[in-house]
């Protein structure tokens, strides 16, 4: 088969990565890539994401089996839609769907629409009704721009100034351009965050691991909210009896609803979870695997790939079985420092061969390019994801880690307590 994945994240070289496993494939080709998947069994090609003519140009062209985007962009924008036309299997939901993680405002709808358990909210357009209403209901607030913000649109505000600060930057400042046109202003959740994924075939949803992201760019979770600075799976705070109840609640309406409009979603749907006293409430909806979070699940991913994902474009998931390891797996992300605000450029990443050749690492790049000797700059806010597993998730942290102490790159950043919550509840249950 030769396959055509979409991206340049860690995501699409894990993904990259996973696929080339298999046996099924012969060729894979990434747009635009990275300086990672430059090494794998790929060739970058000099598309951009959302460039979606040009991306089904290509595989019309170079008679492509299968393609696989990776970024919520090429979705938002009909790239399934467009692939599907122009006759090629493409893995992920229609345009139709992918507004589930394009506009909060649709997921919120779809939710109601599906009794999904999540936090009160209201929409607005209107920047003064918007500012009226954060003095009428008071902090805390979670203040999130309506469309695609690369996961820095969401403000989680503890006072008064700091939502209508918020509001100001997102409506009348236009931080995140049209994605703050709409407003979502939501109840403030108590509780621990939670990544739930699902494979789905339109019907059938197939769980993957539990995981948990750290989204603070900083130890302690702390500082201004990112795309994500490492990830572990499992999570204990989600435990495997938790699993079918939270299918059942919050993965499975979603599939009635959207099925019910004419649009049955296909590919992975992605739970942003807070676990409250109450239960588990849905934060936010993605269409496609997360990014850190990708890189530890496809690391425990045991069963090939490819037929998994052709099983949910074609409707037969429930036949596929999605087998993984019971090891742990833990990713720490290496950012340019200042990110996500802005960062340096260009600076020579070394160590990365020394890392990658420990046992159970693996070393994602994200924001990285090559040059023709064949050398790794930084290109980018979040440059790798060091990833490892272990028979603990406190041996992959520490695996992780003494990867992490082997590469060198000038006017960096990481976060040190990845995975410390979830060894912290092992030790604990709490």
């Amino acid at each position: 088969m030769r396959i055509f994945v979409i991206g340049s994240g860690g995501r699409e070289h894990a993904l990259v990565w996973k696929l080339g496993q298999s046996p099924l494939v012969s060729t894979i080709f990434v747009a635009p890539g990275n300086g990672g998947t430059a090494q794998e069994k790929a060739v970058n090609v000099p598309i951009a994401a959302g460039d979606i003519p040009a991306l089904v140009a290509f595989a019309k062209d170079n008679a492509i089996d299968l393609v696989v985007p990776g970024p919520e962009l090429p979705l938002t924008e009909g790239v399934v839609d467009a692939m599907t036309a122009a006759g090629i299997q493409c893995f992920g939901p229609d345009k139709y769907c992918a507004q589930l993680e394009g506009s909060k405002a649709f997921a919120k709808d779809i939710m109601q629409r599906g009794n999904v358990p999540t936090a009160e909210c209201a929409v607005f357009t209107d920047y003064a009704a918007a500012r009226a209403y954060v003095q009428s209901k008071g902090a805390p607030l979670v203040i999130k721009a309506d469309g695609l913000a690369a996961g820095k649109g969401v403000v989680v505000a503890m006072t008064d100034a700091e939502a209508l600060a918020a509001v100001d930057d997102i409506m009348r400042d236009h931080a995140h351009g049209k994605a703050g046109d709409k407003v979502v202003i939501e109840e403030f959740l108590v509780g621990e965050e939670a990544s739930f994924l699902c494979f789905c075939d339109g019907t059938v949803a197939a769980p993957l691991p539990s995981a948990q992201d750290h989204k603070a760019a900083w130890d302690g979770d702390k500082g201004p909210n990112t795309g994500g600075m490492g990830a572990y799976s499992p999570a204990p705070i989600i435990d495997d009896a938790q699993v079918a109840s939270l299918i059942e609640s919050t993965i499975l309406p979603i599939l009635r609803v959207l099925a019910a409009d004419g649009h049955p979603f296909k590919g992975v749907l992605y739970a942003g979870l807070m676990m409250t006293a109450q239960g588990a409430k849905v934060l936010e909806y993605n269409t496609r695997f997360g990014d850190p979070e990708c890189q530890p699940l496809l690391m425990r991913l045991e069963s090939d790939l490819v037929p998994i994902m052709q099983a949910c474009i074609e409707g037969t998931l429930a036949q596929c079985p999605v087998r993984y390891t019971q090891q742990s797996a833990l990713g720490v992300v290496l950012a340019a420092k200042g990110y996500p605000a802005s960062y340096p450029k260009g600076m020579p990443i070394s160590g990365i061969a020394e890392a990658d050749a420990l046992p159970g690492v693996k070393v994602f790049h994200s924001g990285t390019s090559m040059d023709a000797a064949g050398r790794i700059s930084a290109n980018g806010g979040r440059i790798l994801c060091i990833t490892a597993l272990g028979d603990s998730l406190a041996e992959a942290q520490a695996s992780a880690y003494r990867a992490l102490a082997k590469i060198s790159m000038p006017e960096s950043q990481s976060r040190s307590d990845i995975g410390a919550k979830g060894i912290r509840r092992l030790a604990t249950g709490k």
